[in-house]
């Protein structure tokens, strides 16, 4: 099967070509930055995409299988000011709807197409335990994912299958969450954020990018999933299991007004409660190869 992959440089894009590669698939992998693209297979192609056009890639959906539109600038980076929000929402609009115009436009489209999106889709839900089901919030990450993901819902009226894949925390050993919550452990100041009492709807890695290859190879499989381990845990739990695999103690929070002080907005990400699971992919037959944290993190900060 010929994958092509939008945001292909970022931490899922990266694992998600090795995933494929190694089992047998080949891969197109488009970026802002292609030179960032490591760590994926010589066999790889990359190519340079604005974010914004299908001009210059638009040849590559011939005969192309499957798409994944990971694109959209990382919500991470920086303080959510009122232009990095602008930014940040515009940067997956222009990709979506550049997609949506390279599929119009494609003579042999693909046959599935996986758009991408967060667990923030649900917004701060305390305790309440949330299935693809569950309505959407009201706050910016909320209704962001809210657009991101009606963004390519024209590519099912020219017969594509389309599958919405719902993201928690990946939980990498070569970026994103983890390293960040490491560091402070190392030092003995680690402990958990906020109250603790926020749920934390994590995945290991290996379990994103596998999953992703299953929605993509099981051609019944369509509409949302959530893409989260089987068993949330709270942010004080995560940290106590954390510390305990670093074996260092737990005992140094972190209190919410600091992480606003020094984050702002964007300490929402770390602040609010998302007890998603996946309720969808579990019912498709999709088996985690780690469903629990202790799991998850043993194999994890085995590779440091």
């Amino acid at each position: 099967m010929r994958v092509l992959i939008t945001g292909g440089s970022g931490l899922i894009g990266r694992n998600l070509a090795v995933c494929l590669m190694e089992h047998g698939h080949e891969v197109i992998v488009l970026s802002r930055q292609p030179e960032k693209a490591f760590g994926m297979p010589a066999s790889a192609v990359a190519e340079r995409w604005d974010g914004r056009t299908f001009t210059g890639w638009g040849r590559h959906l011939e005969g192309t299988d499957a798409v994944v539109n990971l694109a959209g600038e990382n919500i991470a980076e920086g303080r959510w000011t009122s232009d990095r929000k602008r930014r940040i929402r515009e940067s997956r609009l222009n990709a979506g709807r550049s997609m949506v115009e390279a599929i119009e436009a494609a003579k042999r489209k693909p046959r599935v197409l996986v758009q991408a999106s967060g667990v923030g889709y649900y917004g701060d839900c305390g305790d309440e335990t949330l299935t693809e089901n569950s309505g959407a919030g009201k706050d910016f990450l909320a209704q962001l994912a809210v657009e991101w993901e009606a963004g390519t819902a024209a590519v099912e009226t020219l017969g594509v299958r389309r599958v919405v894949i719902r993201t928690g925390v990946v939980l990498s050993s070569d970026g994103g969450f983890l390293p960040l919550m490491v560091l402070p452990f190392r030092f003995f100041i680690g402990g958990r954020m906020g109250n603790g009492k926020q749920w934390l709807p994590w995945i290991h890695i290996a379990d994103e990018v596998d999953s992703i290859r299953f929605l993509i190879e099981r051609e019944d499989a369509s509409g949302v999933f959530n893409l989260t381990a089987p068993n949330p845990v709270t942010n004080t739990d995560f940290s106590r299991i954390l510390g305990r695999q670093l074996r260092r103690p737990s005992l140094m929070p972190l209190p919410a007004f600091v992480l606003r002080m020094v984050f702002g907005e964007m300490a929402d990400v770390l602040l609010f409660s998302e007890r998603a699971i996946p309720q969808r992919l579990a019912d498709s037959g999709y088996v985690f190869r780690f469903p629990d944290a202790p799991s998850g993190l043993r194999d994890l900060l085995a590779r440091h």
